[in-house]
């Protein structure tokens, strides 16, 4: 369902609003019941206890007491810890300033921010910020108010856009720098495209230069991997001659696109450069949410929640 004009259309404090409306009434409303965010982890607040599923569950989490009572395995549930401290870093380099549909990518990270702030609002709960510019890392503290999170999605709206050949923060760089600045456990949302890091066709059999980093995060924090996309990244059309630009480096290049044998060339080794970066982020042990400029990013993000619920044996 798209909404009646796209977001990227109005004023910035229109943008804002119709954010907020869109994720306090639309989002909220399709994600009701137990709070539980939009990644529902283990938590500490007991709620309970269930069957034990082999394969599933952790034995440290068993509930040895109705297990003994009921002589059938059971293991304790509990809700997510009520005062969360979460953390978004955005990538802003020059391949997030790309879209062929609804959205640019950049406005799609902003949505997501958006979606994390707002779900996540509530007593004793704060979202802080590490923004990748072309100028560095802009950090905003973790703080709970509205006031702090409608500036923050301000200051996104108006982060400049990275020239063609300026070196942005490495991906890799600012997930490392999440990782040492922040000590407290909680929720670390990485918003990217994810193409940083890859090798130079993004097909090589060498894992992505960012890898490493979220794994060592997700070792200590809950983390989703918020993967922004565009439908031209995946397939090419047939319009004749079509002129590429490298965002990153500004490099052109002509391409035949009438040409079926190229298009399915291009369409595979998308598809292959998708497999490396999904399988690498689960590797890493990280949640993966995709989002696309040519999707109804509310939608995707309820499917998400709703699996991640169904996979933890969370009550929908």
């Amino acid at each position: 369902m798209k909404e009646q004009a796209t977001i990227n259309e109005l004023a910035p404090e229109r943008r804002l609003r119709r954010l907020e409306l869109i994720i306090t009434r639309r989002l909220d409303g399709l994600l009701h019941g137990q709070y539980l965010g939009l990644l529902p982890g283990a938590g500490s607040e007991p709620a309970g206890s269930r069957e034990y599923r082999a394969g599933e569950d952790e034995v440290r989490r068993m509930d040895w007491a109705v297990t003994a009572r009921t002589t059938v395995p059971h293991v304790r549930t509990v809700d997510a810890d009520r005062e969360l401290s979460t953390w978004v870093l955005v990538d802003a380099s020059a391949s997030m300033d790309f879209g062929t549909a609804d959205y640019e990518k950049r406005e799609l990270a902003i949505a997501a921010v958006a979606a994390v702030g707002f779900l996540t609002a509530g007593s004793g709960n704060r979202v802080g910020a590490h923004l990748l510019t072309p100028h560095g890392i802009r950090r905003y503290r973790a703080r709970g108010d509205r006031t702090h999170l409608l500036g923050m999605l301000r200051t996104l709206m108006a982060a400049p856009r990275a020239a063609a050949t300026t070196d942005s923060i490495a991906l890799a760089d600012g997930i490392a720098g999440l990782q040492r600045a922040v000590h407290r456990r909680g929720l670390m949302v990485v918003i990217s495209d994810f193409l940083d890091g890859l090798d130079e066709d993004g097909l090589g059999p060498g894992a992505p230069a960012w890898e490493q980093p979220l794994r060592r995060l997700a070792h200590r924090h809950q983390v989703l991997a918020v993967q922004v996309g565009d439908p031209r990244e995946q397939q090419l059309p047939d319009v004749g001659i079509l002129t590429l630009v490298d965002p990153e480096t500004g490099r052109r290049r002509e391409v035949p696109t009438s040409s079926r044998r190229l298009r399915e060339r291009f369409a595979h080794a998308a598809a292959r450069q998708q497999a490396t970066v999904a399988a690498a982020i689960r590797r890493a042990g990280a949640s993966h949410l995709m989002l696309r400029t040519d999707r109804d990013w509310v939608a995707d993000i309820v499917r998400h929640v709703h699996a991640q619920r169904a996979l933890r044996g969370v009550p929908r």
